[in-house]
């Protein structure tokens, strides 16, 4: 269901992350990623655990694993 657009200049990730088990959650999540510098879109979905970040360039894991364990959560890797 979800639609991945590619613009020039923008790299589309899907990541994974455990504990997520509402619409907070996705929010708590969205948030942190969204401060990442570089970061233009960030779509999380709690029922799938998936996590669709659009970037201006690919993003250092260790920032997205950051923001995610400071919004309460963890992140198990790439989709």
């Amino acid at each position: 269901m979800t639609a991945h657009t590619d613009t020039p200049g923008s790299v589309t990730t899907v990541y994974k992350v455990t504990g997520m088990s509402c619409g907070h959650c996705e929010g708590a999540v969205s948030g942190e990623i969204s401060q990442i510098p570089g970061v233009s879109s960030v779509k999380a979905v709690a029922s799938t655990g998936e996590v669709t970040v659009a970037s201006a360039a690919p993003l250092d894991d260790e920032a997205v694993r950051a923001a995610v364990d400071e919004a309460g959560f963890e992140l198990a890797g790439k989709a």
